[in-house]
């Protein structure tokens, strides 16, 4: 790879815009293609405002601003893409448009481009096989918003060679951001992992345990969470995160660990979308009222272990089916979604066998399968053993 990288983007909405932001904030030559004229100068705009802030706040000066923008070039066709060293799609979560544009884009770029997608659940295999040079694709999932996130998980698929799996984790690493390698399975890392903290939730809410405030204000004060389950669905936007649950649900062959849920699929039918329509599980209109929480601690922890267990089961379930270290997995959700700590960590902190029996409690008064116990956690309690403490066994 050459010292300045020439990087390209395919697509130039709120992600595309953030990745070109961070290649170009590294010192990298970033050419951009959209299709959408309108998408195009709404980004642009956005981007000057973020950057002239910046300035503001005394985090860069006005040449560095002026150095960003400047780096950043758009191109009318495919094929002006044709002197990057590295390409990231960031389109519509559609596989079929993904893969047309990848089938093209690889007739234009250079025999050693690395060819990667920013999608968030998609196969990164099925991704790869419209390229003739699979070999050289790879997913590169960065976080909303990709300047602020430090996360980005590297993905390869079966069908990516070792050299560009080092390529690419180099590359990203030399942007500032922390890199954790997943396996290419449904939700990667935090797609997947994730999922329980608004599934278990919204079972919460369905079954009339609490309401949408009270279980934000127990993850919150009680878990130490930034935000709760339905603050963070109206943050993130019902659409996105609903077809995130969606697609997780269907490519894990209807598991109903991943079953999404009827009342967030009405807000979604609804337009309830959140913060960006105005209304979601909250009112975001001018002079609403912010609903109070019922400030019962008993109630408030008894959703918060409820959960974390479901967290720290699927975190230990991932690490079971190899879809990362544990090291990573722990990296993923504190660095990805701001978790107050690693799930694995909390597991040795409230104890194995705790974790084991809340699992047990709730897959016996609810004989549902989305509760049964890893058996990463049955079988550590039978030895007592922790997750950072497996290695002293064998010392």
């Amino acid at each position: 790879m050459p010292d300045k990288l020439t990087v390209g983007i395919v697509g130039y909405g709120t992600m595309g815009c953030g990745i070109a932001q961070v290649a170009a904030t590294a010192g990298c030559e970033v050419l951009v293609y959209e299709v959408n004229r309108d998408v195009l100068t709404k980004s642009n705009q956005n981007l000057t405002k973020i950057l002239s802030r910046l300035v503001e706040k005394e985090k860069i000066d006005q040449a560095k601003a002026d150095s960003i923008k400047n780096s950043i070039k758009e191109v009318n066709e495919l094929l002006d893409l044709g002197p990057c060293d590295l390409v990231i799609e960031a389109i519509i979560e559609d596989p079929e448009v993904k893969k047309n544009v990848f089938s093209k884009l690889e007739d234009y770029v250079n025999s050693d481009c690395i060819i990667a997608s920013n999608t968030s659940s998609l196969s990164i295999a099925s991704l790869a096989s419209s390229c003739h040079n699979a070999a050289r694709f790879i997913g590169i999932h960065f976080f909303n918003p990709a300047p602020l996130m430090h996360l980005v998980e590297i993905i390869p698929a079966i069908q990516t060679s070792n050299e560009i799996i080092d390529k690419a984790k180099a590359i990203i690493d030399s942007w500032g951001k922390t890199t954790v390698l997943a396996k290419d399975a449904p939700g990667f890392i935090v797609n997947r992992i994730a999922r329980p903290f608004y599934g278990e939730a919204l079972r919460i809410y369905e079954e009339g345990i609490a309401d949408f405030a009270t279980v934000d204000w127990a993850m919150k004060e009680i878990g130490g969470f930034r935000m709760g389950p339905f603050e963070l669905m109206d943050f993130i936007g019902n659409d996105i995160n609903y077809i995130v649950t969606e697609t997780v649900f269907k490519a894990f062959y209807y598991d109903p660990r991943y079953q999404p849920s009827f009342t967030q699929k009405r807000f979604y039918e609804a337009g309830f979308l959140g913060r960006k329509s105005g209304q979601g599980y909250y009112s975001y209109q001018e002079g609403a009222d912010s609903p109070s929480p019922k400030a019962d601690r008993a109630l408030g922890k008894h959703i918060f272990d409820r959960i974390l267990v479901r967290l720290i089961n699927e975190a230990a379930d991932a690490l079971h089916f190899g879809v990362a270290t544990k090291e990573d997995i722990d990296i993923a959700m504190t660095k990805g979604v701001n978790y107050p700590k690693g799930l694995l960590v909390w597991a040795d902190e409230i104890g194995i066998e705790n974790c084991v029996q809340r699992m047990d409690t709730l897959f016996n008064h609810y004989h549902e399968t989305q509760y049964r116990c890893s058996p990463v956690l049955r079988a550590m309690m039978k030895t007592g053993l922790t997750f950072y403490q497996t290695e002293k066994r064998h010392a």
